[in-house]
């Protein structure tokens, strides 16, 4: 049944495109996830079905909500760290179209992104770069070079506040994935998925006694070149500081 609606939407949809996608050429799908090396470093973060934390009213949670960037001295947990990355880009299920079914609403269910983490203070976390491996919820260390932080900021045109900060969110857009469906018209859905899962980062860090402040400025070259992104196929499309409100 899923296969049938999803063949009549596109014989509703094509003409809508410049030219046929990828999906309509009949052409494989590009993977769920970006490969990664088995042999790296890898920390396995607290299940999502273990997670203990306190409940809040949404509307609280909406109404409370503003972007922080003043963080208090204080570290996150590891479990906190978990939460907000299974809020922002969890897992629920793998369909066998293939397709994921995840925490965050997207086009198609294309779910495009690639969360990276620059983590200046988490209990039992070495301060580096760090990937999240979405598909079994573990961590990847990318690189613990002590001046990562400081490389970080400054291509984020020297905002201060993302080395004060817990935990700097890196959200990359894989752009196949989503032009495979969609084809040039993608590139609008990314920029609409980005938005839904920082709004989940902003709702969810309110409930752990945090702040967010979304980030949009930097030099595309020199955060893409950091994460080893070649600046087209993949690309950093926006960020977000995390860190404990203060007092």
């Amino acid at each position: 049944m899923t296969k049938n609606i999803g063949k009549e939407f596109m014989e509703k949809t094509k003409h809508k495109y410049a030219e046929p996608s990828d999906q309509e050429k009949g052409l494989l799908q590009p993977p769920l996830e970006l490969e990664w090396d088995e042999a790296g470093m890898l920390i396995d973060l607290p299940p999502a079905e273990k997670l203990e934390v306190k409940s809040m009213d949404l509307r609280k949670a909406i109404e409370t909500r503003r972007s922080l960037r003043k963080y208090d001295n204080i570290s996150l947990k590891l479990d906190e760290l978990s939460y907000l990355l299974w809020c922002t880009q969890g897992v629920q299920q793998v369909l066998s179209r293939p397709s994921t079914l995840r925490t965050v609403p997207s086009a198609g269910a294309r779910h495009a992104f690639e969360t990276f983490l620059l983590i200046n203070n988490v209990e039992g976390i070495k301060p580096g770069l760090y990937r999240y491996i979405a598909l079994s919820h573990k961590l990847m260390e990318i690189t613990t070079e002590s001046e990562i932080a400081q490389k970080v900021t400054n291509a984020c045109h020297e905002q201060e506040f993302i080395k004060n900060s817990a935990v700097t969110f890196i959200w990359s857009a894989v752009v196949d994935r989503m032009k495979w469906r969609y084809g040039e018209r993608g590139y609008r859905y990314l920029h609409l998925d980005a938005g839904h899962i920082c709004q989940n980062l902003y709702l969810a860090a309110e409930s752990i006694d945090s702040g967010v402040c979304a980030i949009g400025s930097y030099d595309d070259d020199a955060i893409n070149s950091l994460l080893g992104l070649d600046g087209e196929n993949q690309f950093v499309i926006y960020a977000a500081t995390v860190g404990k409100r203060i007092g």
